[in-house]
């Protein structure tokens, strides 16, 4: 592409950001859709945010995501917040306004259309939560919003899991948040679940490590999705196979929260084959097969 005085800025912020994915999303959706747009990674030190963000807005900059650690520090530096994001206590995506940036969760969403993609439906639906950090958070919100009947969530410390359980029925002002001891999940109910894994562990290098080893968990799911997308085949996707359940991980949802940035950004709607076009070339870049997926 010819980069001139029209051409307009998008980024990431955060610490660090050498091995982020996002430039190959959001430049290859701008190539394909005929954007005068380049997307780059900005390293922004600790106690640097403010500036930052102050500095993004002198200079014209149309939109940011935002990675760790700065989704929750970053909230007092907007002018505005979306509901869900305001609720969640994360963003991860600015949009330019007249007077500064407003804040979006997009993560949410894009969890939601990946799930969506694959064939998956929460509405209705019982649900076990592994985690109760700020990922496992954010999904439980996004359970509540979308209906889901009950959400088990099981976490090594059942304090923590009550306090976010509380939370989360209170904000949405329902009572689906269900906190439980993970070492009484021999206590769920006897039939199958949707099981959202939505801790760190399994993820790169500890790739032999599961938050749960009793094959007799894994009779109860009928479909797991692992946050975690490196490796591709977590060992918690791996035993839900074994038992005859279906298990997806987390890159799709990579995928969509920044396919709904780009789109809050630009006004646009990206089509659903040019999305999957971009996640087949994440695939081949991260040495993804196809025999992974499924």
């Amino acid at each position: 592409m010819i980069i001139d005085g029209h051409t307009r800025t998008c980024g990431l912020i955060g610490n660090p950001v050498e091995h982020t994915m996002s430039p190959m999303i959001h430049n290859t959706l701008a190539e394909n859709l005929g954007h005068d747009l380049v997307y780059v990674p900005f390293h922004v030190e600790e106690g640097r945010l403010t500036d930052a963000v102050k500095g993004a807005f002198a200079l014209n900059v149309l939109g940011l995501n935002v990675t760790v650690p700065y989704k929750s520090q970053i909230l007092s530096d907007l002018t505005e917040i979306d509901e869900l994001a305001e609720k969640i206590g994360a963003v991860n995506t600015l949009v330019r306004r007249e007077d500064g940036f407003k804040g979006y969760n997009t993560d949410m969403p894009g969890l939601y259309r990946a799930m969506c993609s694959e064939g998956i439906r929460i509405e209705g639906e019982e649900v076990i939560l592994l985690g109760a950090g700020g990922a496992a958070r954010a999904v439980a919100f996004l359970c509540a919003f979308r209906n889901v009947s009950k959400v088990y969530m099981l976490n090594r410390s059942l304090e923590k899991a009550e306090a976010v359980a509380a939370e989360v029925n209170e904000k949405t002002g329902r009572s689906c948040i269900c906190p439980m001891a993970l070492s009484d999940y021999p206590k769920l109910p006897d039939h199958k679940f949707l099981a959202i894994q939505a801790t760190s562990v399994g993820l790169y290098p500890d790739v032999d490590k599961v938050i749960i080893e009793d094959e007799a968990f894994y009779r109860k799911i009928h479909t797991g999705y692992d946050l975690i997308y490196k490796p591709s085949q977590t060992r918690f996707m791996k035993l839900v196979r074994a038992q005859g359940g279906k298990a997806y991980h987390g890159l799709k949802m990579l995928l969509y929260q920044g396919v709904i940035a780009y789109e809050l950004w630009n006004n646009v709607s990206v089509p659903e084959e040019m999305a999957l076009q971009v996640y087949e070339a994440m695939k081949e870049k991260m040495g993804m097969k196809e025999a992974d997926e499924r």
